[in-house]
Parts: structure tokens; sequence; C-alpha cells
């Protein structure tokens, strides 16, 4: 990674004096693999982070696990999720977790306040411990487990690369991301589970493939409509309360999911029509380069990326706009700068 890797995304101004800048990269692309549009460096290398969670869950669907263990729409939705850690995530995660028989203290993803404030303020004025269940990746090593239970293999330290649970996902996300297994980097997530880096645009490629999977065999194809429909008809489970994910899918009824990682990724995936007639499906991955640990480069960029690409109308970005382009206040609520895109995409049809 250089310093030509990225460019600039954001301005941010306090009066008129450019205050802050915020660098990254995004990557646009269709089904086939075809870059259709970038800003700064398409290859860079990077973790997608939570952002792989839907192919994380894929291999368990395509094998059928959603049908035998009789898991519903909400129930799939959160194991592609970071979730706000809300009472409604917790039942919904004890309730995959009583249909595949385990239990909370057999996951491995460790613990930490639930996101939703509200949530973690009542449960410290309860006296109330923070337990894995309320971790925001509760639902994915929930589904690590069930994969496990599906295929009659131990769970036992099911997050160690050399499982036969992880060695299925990671020949799963090479397929998706068209990138060979030797080829793709191995880190440690802060759940504990492996992450994969790739470069931007093999992340954007499977994105794209999630949106309209059409190509591909139609066993996999199956299951990518399926955790499409899931998280784009549960987006509340997906994220929660306030937060970009939850929101953009429901501004978007149904044509595109959303998914945030860690460290300023984020993964957006619009299914054919949903930009203009005709267009194709198109899966976009960017990153902030800073890290974006107050979101704002991130949320402002996704809803900037989807305005240029004219997947939300005028009605729908209304209602984005507290993620939107806006005006920066201070703690009285008074104006004292603006937050500006800066980048353009020129979509190559």
């Amino acid at each position: 990674m250089s310093s030509n890797s990225y460019a600039p995304l954001l301005h941010v101004f306090r009066g008129d004096v450019l205050e802050c800048i915020h660098f990254g990269a995004i990557a646009v692309c269709d089904p086939a693999g075809r870059l259709l549009a970038s800003v700064g460096d398409a290859d860079l290398l990077m973790y997608p982070r939570s952002s792989a969670k839907p192919f994380q869950v894929l291999p368990f669907v395509e094998m059928g696990g959603v049908e035998h263990f009789g898991l519903t729409d909400r129930e799939l939705a959160i194991m592609c999720a970071s979730h706000s850690g809300t009472d409604e995530h917790v039942r919904v995660v004890e309730g995959i977790q009583k249909k595949i028989g385990v239990k909370e203290s057999d996951l491995l993803c460790g613990a930490h306040p639930p996101y939703h404030e509200a949530t973690a303020l009542a449960m410290r004025m309860r006296g109330e411990a923070f337990t894995p269940n309320r971790h925001n990746c509760s639902g994915k090593h929930t589904g690590m487990l069930a994969q496990a239970a599906l295929r009659g293999i131990s769970g036992e330290n099911y997050i160690d690369p050399g499982h036969p649970v992880q060695q299925l996902i990671i020949q799963t996300f090479s397929e998706m991301t068209d990138v060979p297994v030797k080829d793709i980097h191995i880190g440690v997530d802060g759940c504990s589970a492996p992450v994969f880096a790739v470069p931007l645009r093999n992340s954007a490629l499977a994105y794209a493939r999630l949106a309209d999977p059409s190509g591909l065999p139609e066993k996999r194809a199956a299951a990518l409509r399926r955790i499409f429909r899931a998280m784009a008809a549960n987006p509340d489970m997906v994220a929660g309360p306030e937060r970009f994910d939850t929101l953009v899918m429901q501004v978007g009824g149904g044509s595109l999911v959303a998914k945030a990682g860690a460290e300023g990724f984020q993964g957006i995936a619009l299914q054919p029509n949903a930009c203009w007639e005709g267009s194709p499906a198109l899966g976009i991955c960017f990153k902030i380069a800073d890290g974006d640990q107050g979101q704002r480069a991130r949320q402002i960029t996704g809803v900037e990326v989807l305005r240029q690409l004219k997947a939300l109308n005028a009605g729908q970005l209304k209602k984005m706009a507290e993620f939107d382009a806006r005006p920066q206040y201070n703690w009285r609520r008074i104006e004292v700068g603006r937050y500006e895109p800066v980048f353009r995409l020129t979509l190559n049809q």
C-alpha cells in the first residue's frame, strides 16, 4: 500500500477552513468481475472484516442448513450481522442456538457492551454482565457452530483456521472473490474468527454476485438469493436502531443489502435495475483510510456513492439525511461547518 492507494473522499470544513480530509478507495464491479468505476486503488489489499459475513454463512446455507434446522429468514439475517445487542437480537440468537443444540458458552467471540447505548445503559443499571450473545458477532459464531452441527463434526475450537468449518469458509470465499486460497491473506478478527484480505475489487465482485448470482451454479445461486432476501427483508437484524446499514436497506426497499466492516470498510450489493432500467447488478466496496472510528466518512461516502449511481431517488435520499452530506453542528446545535464529499464516480458501461 502506497500513499497513492487512497484519494480524498470527504472534506470537513469548520467555517470556511478545510479542517479534515478523509481519504479512501472505492471499487464498483459487476458479477462478471468487470471494474465499472473506482476511486483510488481498486487493487488495494484489504480485509473486509465483518463485510465478509454473508459469505461466511454461505456454505452453511448452500448445504441446506437453513432447512435442516428450520431457521427463519430473521435468524439467517442475524447470522450475517454485526448486530447492536438489543434484547430482540439476543432473543433471535438464542432461538438459533436452541434449534441447533448449542449454548451461549460455546461461543468463542468474547464479550463487549452492546452497540445499542440504551440497552448497554439498562444492563449497567441492573448490574447485568455483558455476555457473548450481546457481542455483535454472536450470530456469525452461532452460524459457524451450526455448520459444524450440520456436518456432524466437533465444534471445538471452530475458529481455528485449520478447523473444517473455517477451511470450507475460506474455500467458498475464494470462489466468490476469484482469488486463489493461496493468495488470500489470513488474519484474526476482533471476534477471534479468521478474516481474509483480498483486493478491494475482488470483494466488490463477491458483492455483485450476492446481488445477481445467475452466472453461478444453481445450488450456490439459490443460497445467495436466500441470503440477500433474508438481509434485505430484516435490516433490523443486520445492524440495529439508528445505524446506517439498517436504514439504507429499509430505504432501499429490497433492492440492496449493505454490510459494514471494522476500520472503515463497507460493502453494498445492488440488484439489477436498482440504478436505472437495465442497469446490471453492482457490487460496491470501499475503505476509509483512517479507519473512520466516528463512522461519518463511511456513512456519507455510502450515501454519495448511491446518489451518484442513481440507486436512491430524491425521496429516499431525504430519508437518509442524517447520514448524508450535511452541516456540522456543535454541542449547542450551532452550525459550525459542513461535510462535503469530493469524489466522482464515472461508470464504465
